[in-house]
Formats: structure tokens, C-alpha cells, sequence
């Protein structure tokens, strides 16, 4: 082979070479600059979660005054709906007494009025009374209804009263340290003061 064919295999040879170089050194720089970039890419931040303070509301005793007003309202808001069935129970019972006294009052009356303004007692059971017996079941009745009458309204005001003393109670925390304890105990005498008498001691602890 001559020289100069010598000369042009190895320019060949060193530039192939010398590309293969650049080549490595290109493909290392755009995997150094695309790395980072593809990691800031899958990396997201997150916006940190602000909670919000939960704040509650303080137990208002009014309120439960007022949601009593319907029989039992406020005793749920106080947490105690445990008194609802005692509460009707009461309402129920004195209720069911005012309506009674009321009819028969009724009842006495028409018929004393029909008797005095001459007509034909027609009260059932009662035809052979006089009208004087007619006039006192007549009173009797009504003194009944008007009692059961403020009996119910004080049953009702003792629901009101009820919800609005245990709104205030609602938060009053009460030690867990509770005790009751009995001894006995030596206590003078007035009469006799170096002859002490035998008792007992009451302490309670809260």
C-alpha cells in the first residue's frame, strides 16, 4: 500500500474516532441537563393543608329554655332525652285529668241550666237528683278542672325550669374523686363534758 493510502485510512480511522468522542461527550451533556429536568417534572409539590380550628360553640342555657318551649326540645339539646318519656308521661297524666273534670263540669252545668229554665233532666244517672246536687257536682267539677288546670301549666313550667337550670349545669365538671365516709367518733357533752359520747362522723369528700 502506498503512503498516501496510508496517510487517508489513518485521518479516516481518527476521525471516526474523534466523532464516536463527540458523540458519547453529546449524549452524556443531554442526559445530565435532562435528568433534573425530568425529576423537577415528576416531583410535585403539594400546597400544605391549612386546618382549620374546629371552634365550638359554648352550651347556651337560653337556648335551651327556648327549645323547650316544645316538651322535651331542650332536654335533647342539654343531652338528657332520657326525661322525655317522664315529661309526657306528666303532661299526659295531668292532661288526661283536666280533660275529664272539664267534660263533667260541662256536662253538670248544661243540665243544672236546662233544669232551672224548666226543662226535663236528661243527664244519664242523674235524672233523680235534685237540682241542688246538680249545682254542687256542678261546683265540685269545676274546682277539680281549675286545679288540674294549673297543675298541668306548673308541669309544663317545671319542663322550662328543667332545660334552663341544667343549660348552666351542662359544663360543670364534677371531681372523680368522690367519697363518703362513716367512723365513729368520741363528741363531748354539754352537760357532762369529761364523759364524751359515742357518735358517728359524716365526711364527705368532693
Amino acid at each position: 500500500m502506498s503512503e498516501p493510502q496510508c496517510d487517508n485510512l489513518t485521518n479516516a480511522s481518527s476521525a471516526r474516532l474523534h466523532l464516536q468522542h463527540l458523540l458519547r461527550t453529546l449524549f452524556f451533556l443531554v442526559l445530565l441537563f435532562a435528568f433534573p429536568f425530568a425529576h423537577c417534572q415528576q416531583v410535585r409539590v403539594q400546597p400544605p393543608v391549612v386546618v382549620e380550628p374546629v371552634v365550638q360553640q359554648p352550651h347556651n342555657p337560653t337556648k335551651a329554655l327556648l327549645l323547650s318551649l316544645l316538651p322535651g326540645a331542650g332536654q335533647v339539646y342539654n343531652g338528657q332525652a332520657w326525661k322525655i318519656p317522664i315529661i309526657y308521661g306528666a303532661l299526659g297524666g295531668v292532661g288526661y285529668f283536666t280533660y275529664n273534670y272539664y267534660t263533667q263540669m260541662k256536662a253538670f252545668k248544661d243540665e243544672y241550666l236546662l233544669r232551672v229554665n224548666g226543662g226535663t233532666p236528661q243527664l244519664a244517672g242523674y235524672t233523680g237528683y235534685p237540682n241542688t246536687s246538680i249545682y254542687n257536682l256542678y261546683q265540685s267539677n269545676n274546682k277539680n278542672f281549675q286545679l288540674f288546670v294549673i297543675i298541668t301549666a306548673a308541669v309544663y313550667g317545671l319542663n322550662l325550669i328543667d332545660a334552663y337550670v341544667f343549660g348552666h349545669l351542662y359544663d360543670f365538671q364534677v371531681s372523680d374523686d368522690l367519697s363518703l365516709n362513716l367512723s365513729p367518733s368520741l363528741a363531748p357533752v354539754a352537760f357532762a363534758p369529761l364523759t364524751p359520747a359515742p357518735s358517728l362522723q359524716l365526711t364527705f369528700r368532693f
